[in-house]
Order: structure tokens, then sequence, then C-alpha cells
């Protein structure tokens, strides 16, 4: 076993556990900078037209990369799985298997994306003055989707066996050179909004490869052969049902957002700026919770495949109540402060916006314990081979959103009834995937 691989089968529970997050909330923080990178730059030093075609890019690229981060996350459950029963040669026949069967689907993606780009963005209604910008931030841009799926792959891989430190290395170094060529290319260079696109793929690429390289070169446990990617039925329909289901729950996830987007587009321009604002803070605000269970699932896997059943029983109670104080604290900060968060992204002059803001974020604030409980359940029902349930759960916790902010803003509180829709989405979804829980129980018992 590889000195960075971690087997979360033995010992300590809380520790190990917080411990394997700790890269994984770092890594996300730094995929946010990442992602704003570019924004800030080109609004900065281009001009507010190449800043909407970023931001409009951004919304699309960010559905496209949910898709191949979902597909490697079912197959990770699988690696994990079998990194906690002992079975190095299935593990690295799963490797193969999924490298494979994902990279055809990465490049079936990335091809459509190239070919139907115009038609996508007549669907996307962008607006003429942002069109020809976009245009080429996106021609560019798309040709980083196969350097996702390296890097989403490996690091997949490698969280699987219990080492959340080398995504998080890689993410650093892409990140950092990415906002060095974004100024080099932008402001020195005058490359404008291609010389932003330019950078990021180049930093994408180098994060792929590097990732790859160096999980073939210092974890044999990760090298797979070209024998290996032949398909077993078995295993390659459990890695497939795992992959899709779970890359559908991703895509969902980001399609409901824009539902509640659409919804909000009616308030008008200053609800949804501040929308906007808050939308930023809750991704950095809950990040935590989310990778937390992003952890805890790799938990239950290995877990699970190691047939401890007891021990899945004592993280779950240990890590609900981590999610508890977790969700409270982060809480009392964005319930305590909301004014001062918003006035990151809003001129503090304007009054009326940051209050909107603020109502937002204190309502949808004050329930962050509901999100964390939900990411929980995400992680454990992935974990037990179970992602329809997954998905489900976010089926039912967006949909419900959807339908109650179409509902409740009509009323005579208007835009307040869509932040309330968020929490009781929540709220809803976990009592599902509690009942859901219970109802599994005897099969978990059964792996013991």
């Amino acid at each position: 076993m590889s000195d960075s691989s971690r087997d979360l089968t033995k010992g300590g529970i809380a520790g190990p556990i917080l411990t394997f997050a700790l890269p994984l909330i770092l890594g996300n923080m730094l995929q946010t900078l990442y992602n704003a990178a570019d924004s800030i730059i080109v609004g900065r030093f281009v001009g507010p037209e190449a800043l909407a075609a970023v931001g409009s890019a951004y919304s699309l690229m960010t559905f496209l990369t949910s898709l191949m981060i979902g597909l490697s996350m079912g197959a990770g459950i699988v690696f994990s799985y079998l990194f906690g029963e002992g079975n190095r040669e299935k593990l690295k026949k799963a490797l193969g298997i999924s490298f494979l069967s994902i990279g055809i689907i990465s490049a079936i993606i990335t091809a459509l994306a190239i070919l139907f780009q115009h038609q996508t963005m007549r669907i996307m209604q962008v607006p003429e003055d942002v069109y020809s910008d976009m245009a080429v931030y996106l021609g560019v841009i798309f040709y980083g989707l196969p350097a996702l799926f390296l890097y989403n792959f490996y690091a997949a891989a490698e969280r699987a066996v219990g080492n959340s430190r080398t995504p998080l290395l890689f993410m650093a170094v892409s990140a950092i050179m990415n906002i060095i060529l974004d100024l080099y290319f932008v402001i020195s260079l005058r490359w404008g909004i291609w010389g932003a696109a330019v950078a990021t793929i180049i930093s994408q690429w180098a994060a792929g490869i590097g990732i790859m390289l160096l999980s073939v070169a210092k974890h044999p446990i990760l090298r797979f052969r070209i024998t290996d990617m032949r398909p077993e039925k078995g295993l390659f329909k459990e890695l497939l049902s795992l992959s899709v289901l779970t890359s559908l729950q991703q895509s969902v996830m980001n399609l409901g957002i824009l539902c509640v987007q659409g919804i909000v587009n009616g308030f008008g321009s200053g609800v949804m700026a501040a929308f906007a604002a808050g939308v930023k803070i809750d991704s950095i605000a809950y990040m935590p919770l989310q990778e937390f269970g992003n952890a805890f699932s790799t938990f239950v896997s290995q877990n699970s495949g190691a047939g401890k059943s007891g021990r899945i029983r004592k993280g779950m109670r240990i890590s609900f109540s981590l999610a508890t104080v977790f969700g409270l604290l982060i809480s009392i900060i964005v319930f305590t402060w909301p004014h001062v968060l918003m006035s990151i992204f809003i001129d503090p002059g304007d009054k009326a916006l940051i209050e909107t803001g603020a109502m937002y974020l204190r309502i949808e604030g004050a329930f962050y314990i509901l999100i964390g409980y939900l990411f929980l359940f995400y992680g454990i029902f992935r974990a037990l081979k179970a992602p329809a349930i997954s998905l489900l759960l976010t089926v039912i916790s967006l949909g419900l959103r959807v339908v109650l902010a179409a509902l409740l803003s009509r009323l005579p509180i208007g835009e307040t009834g869509i932040w309330m829709s968020i929490p009781i989405g929540w709220a809803l979804a976990d009592a599902a995937g509690l009942l859901l829980l219970r109802a599994r129980g005897r099969r978990v018992d059964r792996r013991q």
C-alpha cells in the first residue's frame, strides 16, 4: 500500500475523516478561486461584455463538468469498496474499465459540445452584444474538457484509496497557473477573452496530465494494464450504473438551480443581483459540509467493502454530530453578519440591494444544518451502491424547491417566498433520506 493511501477501515473515526476531508475542502476553495479568476480579470481589463460572456459560458461549463465529475465520483465508489475489500486485482480491473468507458463518454461530450456550440448558445438566448465574445471563449474552452476528465478520474481514484492530498496539490498548481497566465495573456499580451480561455485550458491540461503521471508513477495500486480495460459484464454494469446515476444527480442539481434562477429573474435585476451574491456566499459557506459528506462517502465505501457495518453505524452517529456542530457554527456567522457578507459583492451604498440579500442569507443561512445532513445522505447512499436514492433525494430537494418557489413567490411576500422554499426543500429531502436509510438498515447488517 502507498504511504499516501489511507485505510479508513481501521483506527479512529472522527480524526481520520476530518483529516481526509480537509484537503477536499481546501481543493474546493481553490476551485472557487480558479473559476473566479477569469471573471475578475476579464471584467477588470477587457470589459463588461466579455465578463457577461465568461459568466454565461461558466453556467454551461458547470453543467458539462458536473457530468464528468458525477461519472468519476460514481466509479470512485466502486474503487473505494474494492480497496476496503482488499481486492487489488479487481480494483485494477475496475480502474481500467472505467477509464476506457468514462473516457469514451467524455470524448463524446466534448465532440457534441464543439459541434453544437452555436445551437447551444442560441438555446441559451445569448444576447447579440455578448455572442461573439462567448463564441470565442467557448471555441477554446471546450478543448479542456478531456483534461477535466483526466483530473476528475484520477482525483476520484486517489480519494478512493484514502489520498485526498494529491488532488489538492494539482488543483493548487492549476489555480495558481491559471491566475498567472490570465494576468500575462490578458494584461501583458492583450489577448482579451481568447487569452483567458487559453490560460484556463493550459492550466486544466497541466492538472490532468500531472495527476495522471504522478498517480501511475507513485501509486502502484492505481496502475492498470491495457488488458484490464476489457469489459467484464458484472463489473462493467456496476460501474456504469453507479457512474451514470451519480452523473445524473450532479446534473439535476445544476438544472434545479437554473430553474430557481428563472423564477428569480422575474423580479428584476436588483433581486437577481442580490440572489447572485447570496448564492456565491452560500457556495463558500456550506462548502465544508459538502466536502465532509464526500469524505464520509469514502469512509462508508471502504468499510462497506470490508464488511464492517458496525463501524459504519458508529461513523454515521459521529458524522451527523459533527455536521450539526459545523452547520450551527456556519449559520451563526451568516445569520449574524449578512450585511457585511453582502457588502463583499455589492456596493455598501446600495442599501436596498444589500437588505434583499441579507434577508435571503438570514432565511437560508439559518438552516445550513439541513443541507449538511443532506450531503451526508447523498454520500451514504452513493457509498452503499444506491445512487438512485441519492438522485431521488436530489429530485425531492430541488423539485420541491422549484414548485414551492413558484407558488410562494406569488404570495404578497414576493421573493421572500423563493428564499423560504430552499430550506423547506432541504428539510423534506432529509426526512425522506432518514426514512429510506432506516428501511435499508437490515441490508447493511447483512454486509457483516
